[in-house]
């Protein structure tokens, strides 16, 4: 009988035992249903000590707390019980069904993996409205807002889109960062420097608040109709008074991260009025002057004169062709050249455009330059308006004569007879002088031991040529980054043949831009996304005027399809782009 209890004694003695070093490896969470402003708690638990551990990818969610590590150890009747704990702290992203993926750890040798745990996101629920819950003080306290300085403009009439962080005197900001920058579909844009930007004092809903301005945006819509201008979110890291004291009777200040966002603003764009439209309006709106000038009215044939047509104002510079020069077939006219004298500030742009012509004349005589006018629509008269220059008559004083053997073309442009003489082929020679040449025999000649000896010193260059190629050949990664670049130049050469073809060239351009960041930052292009190339641009000590204007090379491909573009405009985007590659290549470690 003893003899049994024996056993029996041992045997839950093993089980125990063979109980307590079996590993375990989970994944708990704190809810499996939450609302949309609500945080979920998710603890990876072991009782064996492990290393490697590889956390989800949280996919659908924001890490805003973790990973916490804990660690307790207990002594119950003899017996050891070890547990080590992974905390996250997360906020969902947007509503719906989500799958927290398998977490893994490497314990004893053993790779274990928990189990993927299902989580719903609802709609956002009531909470209890705790005057001592930092996430409750800092949603009354922290407030983002868009102003927009006009919500009904004209088709390429100037707003602005002002985005304030405001935060209640007993409230502090440690930092932010913008999760969700605003796209601005449809319209053409330009960012304000707001740094060196000062907290100012102001009211928000009949309150006294201190604000900052985080950005200032000019847009112009290119399309008529309700267009959106998407959100900019930001997660904000804030310190909140509690009700709670201190010793001393001080107030008890908590942390907590705030997500706000300035909301969708919605603008309805007017289309520009038809009636007394010009049929040469090109599409500028605003307020313009307009002159047409000369470099000199007198000169000799075969000497040039420049003509400048010029727009100065207030209005959307960039975005309409300055009218053509037509003048009289007689003169030899070149391609303008497009100049742009352009500051755009938060009323929009201002400055000067100009086509400047080189004008040669042929033929002594007087030329008239006819007049040249210039429409756009006024948004203070909303009509619109018409400037036409005067007429600039040319003297050209000597020269050659257009003589009465010229006979008139249909177009008024006289030809001049062609005349023979007698000796038009006098060019060509009809005599030759040979002198011998004095032959040196090839048998040990410099040429002879020359080729004699090349084989020879040919050796150590192939020997190291050789050994070039197989380091090379070793080098996988160097491999796939050359072959890259020199796709990314073959794009952007043949965006250069394709200047003048504004969707070619720009879709070349885009193209070489891409290939080269696979190159650079290795990424796949599914991951070009503009916050993510900011980001890797950023790790590699790329500065912000560098990286700035490779995002706006990025964006004016974007919007080349909403804007009419020079010549001149895509070759300054081809120089850009050249030269911005070439800094990222002299930057980036």
């Amino acid at each position: 009988m003893k003899l049994v209890k024996y056993i029996s004694f041992f045997l839950v003695l093993l089980a125990t035992t063979l109980a307590s070093s079996q590993v375990k490896f989970e994944a708990k969470v704190s809810k499996k249903k939450l609302g949309i402003n609500e945080r979920l708690r998710i603890d990876f638990e072991m009782n064996a000590d492990g290393d490697n551990f590889s956390p989800p990818s949280f996919s659908g969610f924001t890490i805003i707390g973790g990973p916490n590590q804990s660690v307790s150890n207990s002594w119950i009747n003899g017996v050891r019980s070890y547990k080590k704990t992974y905390s996250y702290f997360l906020t969902p992203k947007k509503r719906g069904t989500y799958t927290i993926s398998q977490a893994s750890i490497t314990i004893k040798g053993e790779t274990y993996k928990t189990s993927p745990i299902r989580v719903e996101v609802t709609a956002a629920v009531d909470k209890p409205k705790d005057p001592n819950d930092p996430n409750f003080v800092a949603s009354n306290n922290i407030h983002l807002v868009a102003e927009v300085s006009n919500a009904n403009p004209y088709l390429n009439e100037a707003i602005t889109v002002v985005y304030k962080l405001y935060v209640a005197p007993n409230t502090g900001v440690d930092n932010w960062q913008e999760i969700d920058i605003p796209k601005y579909n449809d319209f053409w844009s330009q960012t304000i420097d707001t740094k060196g930007q000062r907290v100012q004092e102001g009211t928000f809903n009949g309150e006294d608040y201190r604000y900052l301005v985080l950005r200032k945006t000019v847009l112009y819509p290119q399309k008529t109709g309700k267009l959106n201008i998407e959100p900019l979110t930001l997660d904000v890291s804030v310190q909140v008074p509690t009700n709670r004291r201190d010793f001393f009777g001080g107030r008890v200040m908590a942390r907590a991260n705030k997500k706000v966002s300035a909301g969708n603003k919605t603008i309805t764009v007017k289309p520009l009025p038809t009636e007394g439209k010009p049929a040469d309006f090109s599409g500028a709106v605003g307020d313009f002057s307009f002159k047409f000038t000369t470099s000199k009215t007198a000169l000799d044939a075969t000497e040039s004169l420049q003509a400048k047509l010029e727009v100065k104002g207030k209005g959307n510079l960039k975005l309409f062709s300055l009218p053509k020069l037509n003048l009289p077939s007689a003169l030899e006219v070149y391609e303008p050249e497009h100049s742009e004298k352009i500051s755009t500030t938060a009323r929009g742009m201002q400055g000067s455009i100009s086509d400047t012509y080189t004008i040669v004349p042929q033929y002594q005589g007087k030329y008239p330059l006819p007049s040249v006018s210039f429409s756009y629509f006024d948004l203070k008269t909303k009509s619109y308006k018409r400037l036409s220059s005067d007429e600039i008559v040319v003297n050209v004083l000597n020269g050659p004569t257009a003589s009465n053997t010229q006979s008139a073309t249909p177009t008024g442009v006289s030809k001049q007879a062609v005349t023979t003489t007698n000796s038009k082929f006098e060019f060509i020679k009809t005599a030759t002088s040979f002198s011998p040449v004095q032959k040196e025999p090839f048998f040990k000649s410099t040429l002879f031991w020359s080729l004699l000896l090349l084989p020879f010193l040919a050796i150590p260059l192939v020997v190291l040529a050789r050994k070039q190629k197989a380091t090379l050949d070793a080098d996988v990664v160097g491999n796939k980054r050359r072959k890259a670049d020199k796709l990314a130049k073959k794009y952007l050469k043949g965006a250069k043949t394709q200047l003048g073809k504004k969707e070619a060239f720009y879709e070349a351009l885009e193209k070489a831009l891409h290939n080269y960041l696979k190159a650079k930052l290795q990424i796949e292009t599914s991951d070009l996304s503009k916050d993510k190339i900011i980001a890797l641009l950023q790790e590699r000590n790329v500065t912000e005027d560098v990286i700035q204007n490779f995002i706006a090379i990025f964006e004016n491909c974007e919007l080349a399809r909403y804007t009419p573009i020079t010549n001149v405009t895509m070759q300054d985007d081809y120089e850009k782009a050249a030269n911005t590659i070439s800094l990222i290549d002299k930057q980036a470690r």
